[in-house]
């Protein structure tokens, strides 16, 4: 990742490498922040300054960031600490 704003070709770029390399990681955002307990099909959707959008089970479901997003470096960095924080909780 580098310091690129978070344009539409950036987030889908992101949500393309979230959703094929790090399944696992979509499904934890999904049980941690959207209350998701049995997940079958999560996909990373969009990722905004805001928030995220993933789609669960064929619903859309936006979870909001702690901070708006500066960039795609931003954006790396949060998403790691929210699955570090989906772990530690379960």
């Amino acid at each position: 990742m580098s310091n690129e704003k978070l344009t539409p070709a950036v987030s889908q770029r992101i949500c393309t490498h979230m959703n094929n390399d790090h399944q696992e990681a979509v499904i934890a955002y999904a049980k941690h922040y959207a209350g998701c307990k049995e997940v079958c099909q999560a996909r990373m959707m969009a990722v905004t300054p805001l928030s995220m959008e993933l789609e669960i089970d064929g619903k859309s479901v936006e979870i909001l960031f702690d901070h708006p997003l500066r960039d795609s470096d931003d954006a790396h960095k949060t998403l790691v600490s929210m699955l570090k924080a989906t772990k530690a909780s379960s």
